[in-house]
C-alpha cells in the first residue's frame, strides 16, 4: 500500500512541478499574439495545462503526501521545512492561476521580468524541496526556538509577543 501511494505521490509531484515550470513559458507566448484564433488556441492550451493537468496533480500530490505522513510517521524537523516549501509551491500555483486569469484579458501582458521571476521562483522552490527530501538535513529546532516546543511554550511566546490576551465574553 505504501509503495503504491509513494508512486502516485511521486508521479503527481512530477506532473505538478512540470506543469508549473511550463506555465510561465506559455504565459510568455502571449506577448506575440494579437486577438484572434492563435490567441484563443494559446488560451485553451494554457487552461488545459493549469486546470486539467497541473491543478489535479497538485491535489493528488498533497492528498497522497498527507496520507504518507501518517503511514510513515514522518515527524522530523527537515520534514517541517519541506512542508513550508510545499506551502510556498502551493501559493505560487495559485499565483499562476491569477496571472492566467488576467493574462488573457484584452490588454493582458506578461513581462520579461515576470517570466524570469516566476520561472525562477518555481525552479528554486522545486529544487529546494528536492534537496530537503534527498538530503534530509539535521535541523535542531531547539536552536531556532528553544522554548517553543516545551509544554506551555507557545503560550509564553504569545504572551511575550502580544501581551496579556483575554477570552472575549459574550
Amino acid at each position: 500500500m505504501t509503495t503504491a501511494l509513494k508512486f502516485i505521490h511521486l508521479a503527481a509531484i512530477a506532473l505538478w512541478s512540470g506543469g508549473l515550470i511550463a506555465l510561465p513559458f506559455l504565459f510568455w507566448q502571449r506577448r506575440l499574439l494579437k486577438p484572434g484564433d492563435e490567441l484563443e488556441r494559446l488560451h485553451r492550451v494554457t487552461r488545459l495545462v493549469f486546470v486539467e493537468l497541473t491543478s489535479p496533480a497538485a491535489f493528488i500530490a498533497i492528498a497522497s503526501g498527507t496520507v504518507l505522513i501518517f503511514l510513515q510517521r514522518t515527524f522530523q524537523e527537515w520534514f517541517s521545512l519541506k512542508m513550508v516549501l510545499v506551502g510556498i509551491m502551493a501559493m505560487l500555483h495559485v499565483l499562476a492561476g491569477l496571472v492566467m486569469h488576467q493574462l488573457f484579458l484584452p490588454n493582458g501582458r506578461f513581462s520579461r521580468l515576470a517570466y524570469v521571476t516566476l520561472s525562477g521562483a518555481y525552479m528554486l522552490v522545486i529544487a529546494g524541496i528536492l534537496w530537503v527530501v534527498l538530503a534530509k538535513p539535521h535541523i535542531d529546532a531547539n536552536q531556532i526556538a528553544a522554548h517553543l516546543f516545551e509544554p506551555g511554550g507557545l503560550a509564553r511566546w504569545l504572551h511575550q509577543s502580544f501581551g496579556e490576551t483575554k477570552m472575549p465574553t459574550p
